[in-house]
């Protein structure tokens, strides 16, 4: 069976059958900024949303309104772009948690995959090395970790994590039991939520890499 990261309860059986189908979390990538839409790398740096970026961040209101989530737990990174996509979208944040930043990039911080490749051809966050930076084993034992507390919380309400791109994409391929690595299959857009279920108990996923507008 696909399992729960790691050992969590599963909506579906239990104590939590009332649950079963119906339990949900919901990921958001934070709006565009100057730096995502120039496709630098953009991990510890702070860069505000940028005009674009806002008005995507407040489409996502009507549906994520739609969505109808039970009682959300609101998580956010701490970063600025996604504390403010969030409060764009409508949503009260329960608490802003370091887990939920971004791969940290170590010496690639700020430059384009173009960039790194003119010294490391073929390289990818997901495939290579990041000097100063994030292991791939590091990513995802910190996508467990949040898998973890949102399975916890999934037996009574749903979740909702406002995050960015690549850890964002981690989290979808562990949420499958998948690698890390696999994270590289699904596109998420700034200003983009990708929601995340159950069928019969095993992880799947419902809607990705939808817009708001």
């Amino acid at each position: 069976m696909t399992s729960a990261p790691r050992g969590a309860a599963v909506p579906g059986s239990g104590r939590d059958s009332d649950r079963a189908g119906s339990a949900r979390v919901v990921l958001i990538r934070h709006g565009e900024t100057e730096w995502s839409r120039t496709g630098r790398h953009t991990g510890r740096t702070d860069i505000p949303l940028a005009d674009e970026g806002r008005r995507r961040a407040a489409a996502l209101a009507g549906p994520l309104t739609a969505l109808r989530p039970t009682d959300p737990l609101v998580l956010t990174s701490p970063r600025e772009r996604a504390v403010r996509t969030a409060e764009l979208a409508g949503l009260e944040i329960a608490r802003r948690w370091d887990a939920l930043a971004e791969w940290d990039y170590g010496e690639f911080e700020g430059l384009t995959t173009e960039q790194i490749r003119e010294h490391t051809p073929d390289w990818t966050v997901w495939t290579h090395p990041t000097p100063g930076g994030e292991s791939v084993e590091h990513v995802q034992s910190r996508a467990d970790l949040v898998w973890s507390v949102a399975h916890s919380q999934l037996p009574v309400r749903d979740v909702i994590l406002v995050g960015h791109g690549h850890f964002s994409r981690a989290l979808v391929a562990r949420w499958i039991d998948a690698p890390v690595v696999e994270g590289r299959r699904f596109a998420l857009s700034p200003g983009a939520y990708t929601v995340l279920g159950f069928e019969h108990g095993v992880p799947q996923v419902v809607q990705h890499n939808v817009s708001g507008t």
